[in-house]
C-alpha cells in the first residue's frame, strides 16, 4: 500500500513540476510550487515508511515521473482553467485512494494512519485552492483516461 502512495507521490512531483514549467502564470507557477513543496513533504514520509516496513519504491518511478510531467505540461499549455482543472482531477483521484488506503489499514499500524491523514487534508487542500482560483471541469475522455491511468499505476506499482 506504501509503495503504491509512493508512485503517487513520485507522480505529484512530475504533475506540478510539469504544470509549472509550462504555465506562462506566475501567480499560478507560484501556487503550483507551494503544492509541489507539500507532495515532497508526501514523498519524503512515504519513503521513509517504506524503509521503516523494509519495503521499496516501485522501479517504474521514472515512467510515473515522465507521464505526470508531459500531463502537466499539456494542461498548463492549454491555459489557466485547465491547468487548475487537472490539479481537482489528480487531487480528486488521490483523495479517493487515501480513504480507501486508509479503510484497509489495520488499526495497529498508527504511523502511517497519521501519514496518510495528513497526506489526504493537504491534497484536498490542493483541490479546494485550486477551484477557488478557476479550475474548469476536464473533459469525460480525459477523466476516464485519468482513471484507467490510476488503475494502471496501481497494480505497475504493486507488481514492478
Amino acid at each position: 500500500m506504501m509503495r503504491v502512495n509512493h508512485a503517487g507521490e513520485v507522480m505529484a512531483q512530475a504533475l506540478y513540476t510539469g504544470q509549472e514549467m509550462g504555465t506562462d502564470d506566475p501567480e499560478l507557477a507560484k501556487v503550483l510550487r507551494k503544492a509541489r513543496a507539500e507532495e515532497e513533504d508526501h514523498l519524503r514520509w512515504c519513503e521513509e515508511r517504506l524503509d521503516e516496513l523494509h519495503g521499496r519504491p516501485s522501479l517504474l518511478g521514472p515512467l510515473w515521473y515522465a507521464t505526470a510531467w508531459g500531463m502537466g505540461f499539456l494542461a498548463a499549455r492549454r491555459g489557466r482553467g485547465s491547468n487548475l482543472g487537472l490539479v481537482v482531477a489528480v487531487e480528486n483521484l488521490v483523495e479517493e485512494h487515501l480513504k480507501e488506503h486508509l479503510q484497509n489499514l489495520p488499526v495497529s499500524d498508527e504511523r502511517s494512519r497519521r501519514i496518510l491523514e495528513q497526506m489526504e487534508a493537504d491534497e484536498r487542500g490542493h483541490a479546494e485552492k485550486a477551484e477557488s482560483l478557476g479550475a474548469v471541469d476536464l473533459p469525460t475522455p480525459v477523466r476516464v483516461a485519468m482513471q484507467s491511468l490510476s488503475r494502471i499505476v496501481t497494480r505497475g506499482a504493486l507488481w514492478v
